[in-house]
């Protein structure tokens, strides 16, 4: 079915059924004054929410129980993932209002569009091929940091029918069951791999011209941003590993290019330096070549395009990394655990 500009269709009669055919979940852990504002976002649009815990130590449970959220506090002593808090999330709304049609995923540090539900929901009514709809996510804080910048760049994805989601998404009841939801044993990437297997099943996932969430990354350190990339780079060759093979070839490209710049080019030029001696360094001018390459093709302002040009080279070292670390793991059958930068 080809679509026409659908985001601009808004049904303004949704509102009626809307409150109770979306139910909202929630994930978090120590998110304080965040998780507050997550809630208040959400309450003035929906009353069906369930906040997923893993194991807070500040006052989140409690304010969410004060927020009219149901709380489900995860067993600890099971390898935490965000795709497994998503999912006992999902069981507890199916359990709480079985009428609930759409799920809201989020984040417990990011705050609602006081339109997004609205908007989403009505896209998704005369839409019954389309699975999941996301809309445009934003840093709350870019200008605190360079690395928040990044994040905000990095979600400001094209609109129409595309390939994945992120954390944040409305998602159909009756599609996500069909695929058995996330698949838990993921430490990241959880959201594309869902979206891959509902796409092999013929549904669409949509990205909408539309505000959706504010976010806020907190990352001020290098360290952060390091970790946050081996993460990326462990879901890189994880989502490789399973959909490699697929039509899509889920994350193939991604890998291959983390493998090259992180890898294979520091090696060639360590042989080339033993071979030839200094003269070997030359093959590391590829480096700065790429930098220069990526911010004349950039279209933000002179200094984001080379700060965005220069950590997206960086970048590729800590993502080999990461995916050395899911093929040691998956090697010696090792239980992944969270990568976590904050």
């Amino acid at each position: 079915m080809q679509l026409s500009n659908p985001w601009k269709r808004i049904n303004v009669n949704s509102e009626i059924s809307l409150s109770n055919k979306i139910g909202v979940v929630i994930i978090g852990r120590n998110e304080g004054e965040r998780l507050l504002l997550c809630l208040k976002s959400i309450t003035g649009q929906t009353k069906q929410i369930v906040y997923v815990d893993s194991d807070s130590t500040d006052n989140s449970v409690e304010n969410a129980k004060s927020s009219g959220a149901h709380v489900v506090a995860l067993d600890m002593a099971i390898p935490f993932s965000a795709a497994r808090a998503r999912n006992e999330g999902f069981y507890k709304i199916r359990q709480l209002y079985s009428q609930v049609e759409f799920v809201q995923f989020m984040d417990g540090d990011c705050e609602m569009n006081a339109e997004w539900l609205k908007n989403s929901f009505s896209f998704l009514q005369p839409h019954p091929d389309v699975a999941v709809v996301c809309g445009r996510r934003r840093e709350r804080f870019p200008e605190r940091s360079i690395y928040n910048q990044l994040c905000d760049i990095e979600w400001d994805t094209p609109v129409g029918e595309t390939k994945a989601c992120g954390g944040d998404a409305l998602i159909r009841v009756d599609s996500f069951e069909m695929v058995d939801g996330f698949r838990q044993t993921l430490i990241a990437g959880e959201e594309p791999e869902l979206c891959v297997r509902l796409r092999a099943k013929g549904w669409k996932i949509w990205r909408l011209d539309f505000e959706m969430t504010l976010h806020d990354a907190a990352m001020f350190h290098f360290k952060q941003w390091w970790k946050r990339n081996i993460r990326s780079g462990y879901a890189f060759a994880e989502g490789a590993f399973l959909h490699g093979k697929s039509d899509g070839k889920h994350w193939v490209r991604e890998s291959r290019r983390s493998l090259i710049w992180g890898l294979i080019f520091p090696v060639l030029a360590f042989v080339l330096i033993i071979c030839f001696g200094y003269w070997g360094l030359l093959l590391l001018l590829i480096y700065p070549i790429q930098v220069i390459r990526i911010a004349l093709l950039g279209s933000k302002t002179e200094k984001i395009k080379w700060l965005y040009a220069f950590f997206l080279v960086v970048g590729k070292f800590p993502e080999v990394l990461g995916q050395i670390k899911f093929y040691f793991n998956n090697y010696f059958n090792i239980t992944a655990r969270l990568i976590e930068y904050k």
